[in-house]
């Protein structure tokens, strides 16, 4: 059985996409693309996003002349987007440490954890109680 990577990757979707607009303004295929590649996200769940992201006011948009074609709407951070960004980032990493943390083997006791119990043998004598 596979893990079930779709639900992962849809849970933090949006934190990805807060985190590519944080390094610098972009358009939505360089979006889908960067996240493609980094973590397997189809073009097609991207568009959704951003609409709704827009209409959130975590995004504005732009257009800006591109030097392969038509002008390109590009994507940027509002100040609540930024704030969403520094929000999620930090509850994800808070997050990811417990699951790490809760996957982590369990470490395997040593002898020299638990100091030695002394233990009492009693051997009968094969003398009877008078």
């Amino acid at each position: 059985m596979e893990p079930n990577l779709v639900q992962f990757k849809k849970g933090v979707l949006e934190l990805c996409v807060l985190a590519v607009l944080a390094r610098a303004d972009s358009y939505g295929y360089d979006i889908a693309s960067q996240l493609s590649e980094a973590i397997g996200m189809g073009e097609g769940t991207i568009y959704p996003l951003m609409r709704r992201m827009q209409k959130d006011e975590l995004v504005s948009t732009y257009f800006a002349e591109s030097p392969s074609g038509p002008p390109r709407k590009y994507y940027t951070l509002t100040e609540a987007g930024r704030t969403s960004f520094r929000m999620q980032r930090n509850a994800w990493e808070e997050f990811a440490a417990a699951v790490t943390a809760v996957l982590a083997p369990s470490p395997v006791p040593r002898a020299t954890d638990y100091p030695p119990t002394p233990i009492t043998v009693h051997k009968p004598t094969g003398n009877k109680p008078s």
